[in-house]
């Protein structure tokens, strides 16, 4: 019994952290300008490790990303739209 127990608790210590989050951030995207451009910028989002859901809207210029906050950043995502050629930055007060 008592090896059961200690492989459970090696398991889940192995298995990082069990409060982690999904978290959602909304980005700036300036640069969009035609129907193309969400595309694109949905597509380099979707392609970071840890990314769960990707909404883009033109008319708003903005990006709504859920993403697993132990398996990327902020950072990350904005990296990965500049890369595609649209700079991003996170909206301040995106929660409210």
């Amino acid at each position: 019994m008592n090896k059961l127990l200690a492989s459970i608790v090696l398991a889940t210590l192995v298995a990082g952290p069990g409060w982690a989050a999904p978290q959602t951030v909304i980005l700036s995207v300036a640069k969009m300008t035609c129907a193309a451009c969400p595309i694109t910028v949905k597509t380099a989002l979707s392609r970071v490790p840890g990314v769960t859901e990707v909404s883009v809207s033109l008319e708003r210029k903005q990006a709504t990303v859920v993403f697993d906050d132990t398996k990327t950043t902020v950072s990350a995502l904005t990296r990965a739209t500049t890369d595609a050629g649209y700079p991003s930055t996170p909206v301040k007060d995106a929660g409210k």
